[in-house]
């Protein structure tokens, strides 16, 4: 790793949200007064922040190349205890550079969304003021090269977050959310703080990138606070990916804005995958802390999945989906994938802005005559034909990355999901016996499909070289039964899909009205929230007097 230094990609970084903050630093009367000009102004400067994470990322690239970091410090000061310093700056390398572009353009996109939406509303300057704070927020927490730093902007992320959710504070539904949510990341908060005071009182520096290095010559088991530290991230990106038990505010929060919304499901709660892949270093090494990551995604994942099924909000609907697609990127992250998880980071990202910001038009979708296919239920030989061909694809596209199964057993677990998808898709066309044209095309979408799956992971994978740690290989009996889950889960998933529309109407609709509910489980946890800690009315103001 390179040492620090002022390069065009490190200037760039810290530029990129400095003019967010500068934005977001405006008098709230001034805001009020100016509502139109202060929306002008945030969606050029969100777009100038834009441009200067690609410029960042272009000069990345264009210097020693990816695999290599840079720092740049401004100051820094001396903590006590020999935990190391306190550090004002930013750190960049690969997944610096990937996670700058994508939030910066989820960012600008959002804040666009935002000037027309929001025009003409009391609070437009208000809003747009809070907007660009948790914008300059989350890229800080992309840059940060210290760890206290980072978990500063990892904090005033979740608050200014916050004020945007009780941007209507007189919705008591509004209210109950936020302050699910409230109590969840303080939890988070104080996890993410302990670990950081753990790692520093281990390594003696709170610096990413020194502390990448020091970490690279040690091997499992972890000193006992390392250990407790890498438990206690698991801890924070769990609740940050609102992950079952802890799921109930994201579901919740529709009460604000739509281009919060966006900006919440596409943008800040995929920290909780960024603080894994970012603490690779740690995480790696600790083996309990990534399988207990591993089941929490995979449990969150079936339980979401199947709920999102009976919503019949488009916006619950797709937070129920967000949920689940959090889960499977812990899952992921959990078995040591960590090109596979950024790169499903990317792309449920700009899946879910265009989705939430697009909300209002899949009224029309759900309007329109379903189609209905002539050839009934599949049998037994479709089932059977569909597997066998999509295995055989995802196993020659696989092979032709140059996929192991020895040495990546994890990878090829994930490889099943993607036969499994595939499947679902030849499946479809099968029962068509009649159209052999659909049959076709739907083999060449499931070749493209795997190979696409293998080749992007190989792209990501050979990025992050250099600015992930390998994780080391789980082994024995719980990594077997782990895989074995793992794929059951996926395919009893497609498999009560369709035996769901097959089943007797009371049957259905009995098994409909629990999973509509979310088996209930957020009711208690409400209760105990509640009763732990009440609503105060501080937590509820006004955006006006906040």
């Amino acid at each position: 790793m390179s040492a620090t230094a002022f390069t065009l990609s490190t200037a760039a970084a810290l530029a990129a949200p400095l003019i967010l903050w500068l934005t977001g630093f405006v008098p709230r009367d001034t805001a009020d007064r100016h509502g139109a000009t202060m929306a002008n102004v945030a969606t050029g400067v969100a777009w100038s922040a834009f441009a200067l994470a690609i410029l960042a990322f272009a000069g990345y690239a264009a210097g020693p190349g990816f695999g290599s970091g840079q720092t740049l410090n401004l100051f820094a000061i001396a903590l006590p205890f020999g935990i190391g310093d306190f550090a004002v700056g930013v750190f960049v390398n690969a997944v610096t550079v990937i996670m700058l572009a994508l939030v910066s353009l989820v960012g600008a996109v959002v804040t666009t969304y935002s000037r027309n939406y929001m025009a003409g509303d009391a609070g437009e300057g208000h809003f747009h003021k809070w907007l660009m704070l948790t914008l300059a927020a989350i890229l800080t927490l992309l840059v940060s090269s210290n760890l206290l730093m980072f978990a500063l902007a990892w904090m005033a992320t979740s608050l200014n977050l916050h004020r945007l959710l009780l941007f209507y504070p007189e919705r008591r539904a509004a209210q109950m959310a936020a302050h699910k949510k409230f109590v969840f990341s303080r939890i988070g908060d104080a996890s993410l703080f302990i670990a950081v005071l753990l790692i520093g009182a281990s390594v003696h520096t709170l610096d990413f990138q020194t502390l990448f290095t020091a970490m690279e010559t040690v091997e499992g088991p972890l000193p006992m606070g390392l250990e407790v530290a890498a438990w206690l991230i698991a801890l924070a990106a769990v609740l940050k990916c609102a992950q079952f038990p802890f799921h109930g505010w994201i579901i919740q929060v529709m009460e604000a804005p739509t281009p919060v919304s966006a900006l919440l499901h596409a943008g800040i709660v995929n920290a909780g995958a960024f603080l894994v892949i970012r603490m690779s270093p740690v995480m790696s090494v600790s083996g309990g802390a990534l399988e207990a990551l591993a089941v929490v995604g995979l449990v969150t994942l079936a339980v979401a999945s199947l709920v999102m099924l009976t919503q019949t909000s488009i916006k619950v609907s797709l937070a129920w989906s967000t949920s689940a697609q959090m889960g499977f990127m812990l899952m992921e992250a959990g078995l040591g994938l960590y090109s596979l998880a950024l790169l499903h980071l990317v792309a449920h990202s700009l899946y879910k802005a265009h989705a939430f910001l697009a909300s209002g038009s899949s009224v029309d979708g759900f309007r329109a005559p379903a189609l209905k296919f002539k050839g009934g239920a599949p049998e037994a030989w479709h089932w059977l034909v569909a597997f066998q061909g999509a295995i055989l694809m995802a196993l020659i596209a696989g092979f032709a990355f140059g996929v192991d199964p020895t040495h990546q057993p994890a990878l090829i677990v994930t490889g099943a999901i993607v036969a499994i998808a595939t499947a679902q898709l030849l499946l479809q066309a099968l029962v068509l016996e009649d159209n052999a044209r659909l049959l076709l095309r739907a083999t060449a979408i499931g070749a493209f499909v795997c190979f696409a799956y293998f080749g992007l992971h190989a792209a990501f994978e050979q990025a992050l070289i250099g600015s992930v740690r390998p994780a080391e290989a789980m082994g024995g009996a719980f990594e077997l039964w782990l895989s074995i889950a793992i794929v059951a889960v996926f395919v009893g998933l497609i498999t009560l899909q369709h035996l769901f529309t097959r089943l007797h109407a009371p049957l259905r609709q009995a098994i409909q009205v629990h999973l509509y509910n979310g088996l209930y489980v957020d009711v208690l946890v409400t209760r105990l929230i509640v009763r732990l800690w009440p609503i105060r009315q501080s937590l509820t103001a006004t955006p006006a007097t906040a």
